[in-house]
């Protein structure tokens, strides 16, 4: 068994990266930031100026907003300022009331805010508001993690700045995870240590199950879930699985007020690497150690690939989160670490490339085609076969596997985030 003190950084490191949040983490952070920023005014803001990122403008644009039926950055901004409270984090929107949506309606159409492309060089999460009223002025800087403030100032007068790099994310750079460390770790840590993660699998699956009360999104898990996909697919695990993970993100991206548990700062990470492996487990009579160890894998997975890759990036997330989960259920059907690093090379062999093109209703269609994938490449690594080096951009150690995708991700589809970011802001 490995030290405690590696142990407790591991845990430690889970308990950032998977926490509640509401709504899409994108326009959440933004509303946590002009949140902050107008509490350190102490009053209602006269106008609201934010500056954003390119990956923070194109994954806040076209998502619905939680309780509001509004979709994309104003009434996230309006909200933040008129009841966000920044002690809840990525929950910051938590207090909405039908009365002060009005009240958020109002101020938007007012035109109390602007909202900005950041120039110059900047971190890929950037979020940068500007709060005046009263001939006072504050500003709050968010970078690097969605809740990582680093800058903090009201007329002149600094009470924060982090700007430096000795910020969360680098404190948190210390710990340099492998695939071997993350197999380990789950599989052999004290189960008692590990069972807080069980709390994924109650917010996800719950938010599975208030999904179908409404009507969210493209309403995805529901087709999944209606006779004439019976059949096509039939009531089978594989239905039930892409079912109650599209239900999930439908309702998120849709807007619905349903927290869910996220991963690596995405809440529709967080849903994939949770519901295909809770759902699998279930139906595969797995014990409850197993489902333990199964999820503390996928989301350990998908947090190890972050940690190269980025918080955002032209790599739609569903493939990270999908890899995580594929690991998961790979476990599940008594896979050993050889299979289990197999399904990881499948995965990258098949979806690398996905891109990113912003936060929004149909990106329950992309998690499908992850999941599905995470399926087949489970079944596949557990009947011995698997995609070699011989093949693309496989390589025969399975970190440098996965350094492969991250570099592709994070360097050689710049061009491409820029072409979905201008395609994104110029249509008509």
């Amino acid at each position: 068994m490995m030290d405690h003190n590696t142990r407790k950084q591991i845990l430690d490191l889970i308990a950032q990266e998977v926490v509640p949040a509401v709504g899409c983490t994108e326009p959440m952070a933004v509303a946590l930031c002009v949140a902050r920023a107008t509490e350190n005014l102490g009053r209602r803001p006269e106008k609201i100026t934010v500056m954003l990122s390119a990956n923070i403008l194109k994954n806040a644009m076209g998502v619905g907003i939680p309780g509001t039926g509004m979709i994309g950055l104003p009434i996230a901004i309006a909200l933040g300022a008129l009841i966000g409270k920044s002690a809840y984090q990525l929950e910051v929107l938590k207090d909405l009331t039908p009365e002060t949506l009005e009240l958020g309606k109002r101020y938007v159409a007012e035109e109390h805010i602007d909202i900005q492309l950041k120039q110059g060089s900047c971190d890929k999460l950037y979020i940068e508001a500007i709060c005046e009223a009263g001939g006072s002025r504050t500003t709050a800087i968010i970078a690097t993690g969605h809740t990582n403030f680093v800058y903090e100032e009201r007329d002149g007068i600094i009470s924060l700045d982090r700007r430096d790099g000795c910020t969360e994310e680098a404190e948190k750079a210390h710990l340099s995870l492998n695939f071997q460390l993350v197999y380990d770790f789950a599989t052999t840590a004290p189960t008692e240590e590990l069972r807080p993660i069980l709390r994924t699998k109650e917010y996800n699956l719950k938010a599975a199950a208030e999904s179908i009360k409404g009507n969210y999104g493209h309403c995805l898990g529901k087709t999944m879930d209606r006779p004439l996909s019976h059949g096509i697919f039939g009531k089978t695990m594989f239905s039930h699985i892409i079912s109650k993970t599209a239900l999930a993100c439908d309702a998120r991206m849709g807007g619905a007020m349903i927290p869910v548990m996220s991963n690596s700062g995405s809440g529709n990470q967080g849903i994939c690497a949770t519901n295909p492996v809770a759902v699998f487990a279930e139906e595969n009579e797995n014990t409850e150690e197993e489902l333990i160890r199964a999820l503390t894998l996928s989301h350990l997975t998908a947090i190890y690939i972050k940690q190269s890759l980025g918080r955002l990036s032209a790599l739609c997330g569903c493939v990270v989160a999908s890899i995580g989960s594929s690991c998961g259920i790979t476990y599940l059907m008594g896979g050993s670490y050889t299979d289990i690093c197999h399904s990881v090379k499948n995965m990258i062999a098949n979806l690398t490339g996905m891109i990113c093109d912003g936060a929004k209703p149909s990106c329950s269609l992309k998690i499908c085609s992850g999941v599905s994938t995470a399926l087949l490449s489970a079944l596949l690594a557990r009947e011995g076969k698997y995609v070699t080096e011989a093949e693309g951009i496989i390589d025969e150690d399975v970190d440098r596997s996965i350094q492969n995708l991250t570099n592709i991700g994070k360097e050689a589809m710049c061009a491409t985030d820029d072409m979905v970011l201008k395609i994104m802001t110029n249509k008509r």
